[in-house]
């Protein structure tokens, strides 16, 4: 069954990692798993559809942290948003009992944020207060910061819980 965008978004809020998929100038996608955090009443927000209605704007936050990667400024999720700002964000649950699988999607515009800019601290500061990681090493690299457009999502049925 269909979520409802408000629906999507509680879920999505709820989840511990999403899946952050860009594509560059040259249309090859990437998919990377990331810690974020989901702020609402900033730029963006969500079309609705005839089951949910429009819903509060949201943002989504994400930063490249500490843990080992080749580079912190110059990944490629960073190129691709810098030549292609559309991204998605996916969050899903499994189980083997199919009944309580869904997943929800938020689409949106990403723009890349540097430390020292007063957004950036806002960012670390919600993934801050939503990982407890963080509060240990808060993350100091590039932040993306996607405007939502767009919550989508699926489930097999209406409770997340179902038997």
């Amino acid at each position: 069954m269909r979520l409802s965008g408000l629906e999507a978004r509680k879920r999505f809020a709820a989840a511990r990692v999403a899946r952050l998929a860009t594509a560059g100038a040259d249309g090859q996608p990437l998919v990377v798993p990331v810690t974020f955090a989901v702020e609402t009443g900033g730029a963006g927000g969500d079309r609705g559809d005839a089951r949910g209605g429009a819903d509060p704007p949201a943002t989504i936050v994400t930063i490249v942290d500490h843990k080992p990667k080749s580079t912190r400024t110059e990944l490629r999720r960073l190129r691709d948003i810098r030549a292609n700002p559309l991204v998605s964000l996916l969050v899903d649950h499994y189980d083997d009992e199919w009944a309580r699988l869904w997943w929800a999607r938020a689409d949106g515009l990403a723009r890349i944020v540097e430390a020292g800019d007063p957004r950036h601290a806002a960012a670390a500061a919600a993934l801050t207060a939503r990982y407890r990681q963080y509060r240990q090493v808060p993350p100091t690299g590039p932040a993306i910061v996607v405007a939502v457009t767009r919550w989508s999502g699926w489930a097999y049925s209406e409770s997340p819980t179902a038997p």
